[in-house]
């Protein structure tokens, strides 16, 4: 029992000190973060200026590992640990503003990774559930949210697939790693005209980002652009889960 608590006393104060040894929030890093923005973010499209105003305000490079500091505002996605990515600073702004958010909603993400997601939707949204499957990560995310100040965010570690039945119905729903179907789960926890956004397609190979429209019990689903993101895990890679597949696709 000892033995138990002192491994866990000491595990977290190894990422007390990993967070705080971190690097402020400088203007070097104010700089690239400003310059992601027009560059990699404007430049392509992206005009919501509540996400605009986020990607802009959040540190990413708090949100990936020390040794990768340097390449956080890189038009690119980034090793975390655990098989799993941070997401390219443009497909975080893209996802993010596909859901159409005013600022009083509800979002669900499933797969938390770093957090870096979950900030940015807690600048966009109201109130934001997130679930990560892989302790680590899930343990590494909540502390770094806390220590920032996220109380509108709330984080558990489960299999995001079966959702968060207790918090629904959600406004938007965005799904962080790749699934060949639209878990029947999150659909039923989406509010009637909700959306969500996932990659849609063969979780080991490309996939289309694909926006899901509710519509009382129906559905519609438009495809967005390309992406390739890590495979999800649990229930989602079941045969059983696969037999449920359902798409309905429009242009």
């Amino acid at each position: 029992m000892k033995r138990s608590f002192l491994t866990v006393l000491i595990c977290t104060l190894c990422l007390v000190l990993f967070i705080s040894a971190r690097p402020g929030d400088t203007p070097k890093y104010q700089k690239a973060r400003k310059k992601m923005v027009d560059y990699q973010i404007r430049r392509r499209g992206i005009s919501n200026q509540k996400v605009l105003s986020a990607m802009a305000l959040i540190p990413r490079h708090l949100f990936v590992p020390a040794e990768l500091i340097n390449k956080a505002y890189d038009d690119h996605p980034l090793p975390i640990g655990q098989g799993q990515t941070i997401s390219q600073p443009y497909i975080v702004a893209l996802m993010t503003e596909s859901l159409q958010l005013k600022g009083g909603e509800r979002v669900l993400e499933i797969g938390t990774g770093s957090g870096y997601q979950a900030a940015i939707l807690a600048k966009t949204a109201k109130e934001v559930y997130t679930i990560e499957i892989k302790e680590k990560l899930f343990k590494k995310a909540d502390k770094l949210l806390q220590s920032m100040d996220f109380n509108n965010v709330q984080i558990r570690r489960g299999d995001g697939y079966f959702g968060w039945a207790e918090a629904a119905p959600f406004d938007g729903i965005m799904i962080t790693a790749a699934v060949d179907h639209i878990p029947p789960p999150l659909l039923k926890q989406l509010k009637d005209r909700g959306r969500l956004i996932l990659p849609l397609g063969n979780p080991f190979s490309y996939q289309n980002l694909s926006l899901v429209t509710k519509n009382k019990d129906d559905y519609s689903v438009r495809q967005i652009t390309g992406v390739l993101f890590v495979p999800m895990t649990g229930q989602a890679l079941s045969p059983n889960s696969s037999s449920k597949k359902s798409r309905k696709d429009s242009p």
